[in-house]
């Protein structure tokens, strides 16, 4: 069985794959719907295994999914 956990994970890291131009984190909240907060939660678990990060944009964080951002050379 998969827990919610994992399974919220995967729900966005699919959203960030198809979408390789960045998302903020409300925009990845309201895709997957979920609370702006628990979505935060997941994107740092991921950043910490290497496969989210986040680059500030003006007054924004944007969040890519790593193999997104080298496929694109950025």
């Amino acid at each position: 069985m998969v827990t919610p956990k994992i399974n919220a994970k995967e729900q966005i890291k699919k959203v960030l794959k198809k979408h390789p131009e960045g998302l903020m984190l409300s925009e990845i909240a309201e895709i997957v719907g979920m609370n702006r907060f628990t979505v935060t939660k997941y994107v740092h678990e991921l950043m910490g295994n290497g496969l989210v990060f986040q680059k500030e944009a003006a007054a924004a964080r944007m969040c890519y999914l790593k193999e997104n951002f080298k496929k694109n050379g950025r």
